[in-house]
């Protein structure tokens, strides 16, 4: 019983510690906008997205200029890693909102949340004013629909020492929860831009920058290219793969040996055997 009420005192000065207001009504106008970020149509109407757990919002603090609020429930935050993260950014001025434990899972996606999330802006570029320079490689993906291939292939090109994607026509969100969680943090290093394939051919005609390809009707194998630098990987939806048009705007295509029954690979999975290629090859 000792131990049991020691650890109702603790959660009750960690209340007080972080705030003198803690939110506990789910449906308070603040927390519906905050759990209206949760759908695409919010995100792309107000420029804001949701992150969540420790991770993702230790890494969006690394532009804390993107974070416009922390969200936190005390009483799950029990990380000290996080509650000094938290103290820091509260002493530089970082708005903070405290919410009860059952208000903070109306928005959480996660099982065991962590207590900590932020709302951030998202960071877009405009098509015509992206230039390449000498040493950059950046991917475009064409209508990839699911959003963890999609985070996958950021977290990827983040390892990999990518500069940036193209999101063309159809693509998922990046800012989907999903596609945030498998990025792990990478979705605030990568470059982005959304815009059209034909868009994008036409820009990538004006500045002749090198498009390679990713198909399996390709002859050359991946490992025996050259590839060239600058350049920009083009990988096709899941289903489709690149269509003839696509196919036609890439300056060559690799392909990717298949020995096994099956005839593909996951589009994050040949995004990630081509990108490692490439890193191999700059040496």
């Amino acid at each position: 019983m000792a131990k049991q009420h020691h650890s109702q005192t603790e959660r009750h000065q960690s209340f007080s510690v972080f705030s003198d207001t803690i939110i506990t009504n789910r449906n308070n106008p603040k927390i519906k906008q905050i759990r209206a970020l949760l759908k695409r149509s919010e995100r792309e109407r107000t420029g804001l997205a949701l992150v969540e757990g420790l991770r993702l919002v230790t890494e969006a603090l690394r532009s804390p200029q993107r974070v416009r609020q922390l969200l936190i429930a005390p009483e799950l935050l029990r990380s000290r890693h996080g509650q000094a993260l938290l103290q820091e950014h509260r002493q530089k001025g970082l708005p903070c909102l405290y919410v009860s434990s059952e208000v903070f899972q109306s928005f959480s996606l996660k099982d065991n949340p962590q207590g900590i999330a932020a709302v951030v802006s998202q960071q877009w570029e405009q098509l015509e004013q992206v230039r390449l320079s000498p040493e950059e490689f950046w991917v475009a993906l064409e209508a990839v629909q699911d959003p963890g291939n999609l985070g996958t292939i950021l977290r990827t090109c983040d390892a990999t020492g990518c500069r940036g994607v193209f999101l063309l026509d159809h693509t998922t969100d990046a800012y989907d929860p999903t596609a945030l969680r498998a990025s792990m943090g990478a979705i605030f290093s990568q470059r982005l831009v959304k815009t059209s394939f034909q868009a994008f051919a036409n820009w990538k005609r004006l500045y002749h920058y090198p498009v390679v390809g990713a198909s399996d009707a390709a002859v050359v194998n991946y490992r025996q290219a050259d590839y060239p630098l600058p350049m920009i990987l083009l990988m096709g939806s899941e289903r489709q793969g690149l269509s003839s048009e696509q196919q036609t705007l890439c300056d060559f295509i690799v392909g990717i040996p298949m020995r096994g029954s099956s005839d593909s690979l996951n589009v994050s999975i040949a995004t990630a055997v081509v990108l490692y290629e490439i890193l191999h090859h700059r040496g």
